[in-house]
């Protein structure tokens, strides 16, 4: 009698294993299937898409272009500070002359205006540059206007200031009157232009009158 109660228990025993171990298997495999037929892989999350932009229309500023613009600006206005610092440098460096230089250089510039070619004089003018250190940084050139007839005479001078490749940016003029014979005069022709680019001086014309 209790031989087949514990027979009856075993067995009893193996049938709710058995069932455990189906109810399992059952639950694992429904976790690893697809509500899709999946085949029995776990499915990957899809990763996600880019932004379309055919429907965009229009362009985005560019920074670029910004940027370049600004240093233009930039560039420009210190290009005109420092035509207007050259400027204002001559002015001081010119206001140091005696009112009668300059009274001379407006009658040279009035007395070259009828004169064609480059003049009966400038054979009588020679240029000499100036160190910087005593202009402010200016190119200032003296104007040696030596008499080389046996009369007192006049002189008028046009000093062209160009670039390395000829161009001729500014013009001034200066003047020496009532010259003894044999004497030199040495007035000053100063360039408004800032240091940069270099420019060279030359005799454009000197007449003797």
């Amino acid at each position: 009698m209790i031989g087949d109660v514990k027979a009856t228990a075993t067995t009893t025993a193996t049938i709710v294993t058995a069932l455990l171990f189906t109810v399992l298997s059952v639950l694992s495999l429904t976790a690893c299937g697809g509500d899709g037929g999946g085949g029995g892989e776990a499915s990957a999350s899809p990763r996600p898409s880019a932004p379309g932009t055919a429907s965009f229309t229009g362009a985005a500023p560019s920074a670029m272009a910004s940027l370049a613009d600004s240093l233009k600006a930039s560039a420009s206005a210190a290009a005109s500070s420092r035509a207007a610092s050259a400027s204002a440098r001559a002015s001081e460096f010119e206001a140091s002359v005696s009112a009668e230089v300059g009274r001379a250089n407006a009658a040279a510039e009035k007395e070259l205006k009828n004169v064609e070619g480059k003049g009966n004089a400038v054979a009588d003018v020679s240029l000499t540059g100036k160190p910087r250190a005593q202009t402010g940084g200016l190119l200032a050139l003296v104007v040696n206007i030596t008499n080389r007839t046996d009369t007192t005479a006049s002189y008028a001078v046009q000093v062209d200031f160009r670039t390395a490749e000829g161009e001729v940016v500014e013009t001034r003029y200066v003047g020496a009157e009532d010259l003894a014979p044999g004497k030199t005069a040495q007035p000053l022709a100063i360039s408004r232009k800032p240091p940069e680019p270099q420019l060279i001086g030359e005799v454009a014309k000197a007449q003797r009158y």
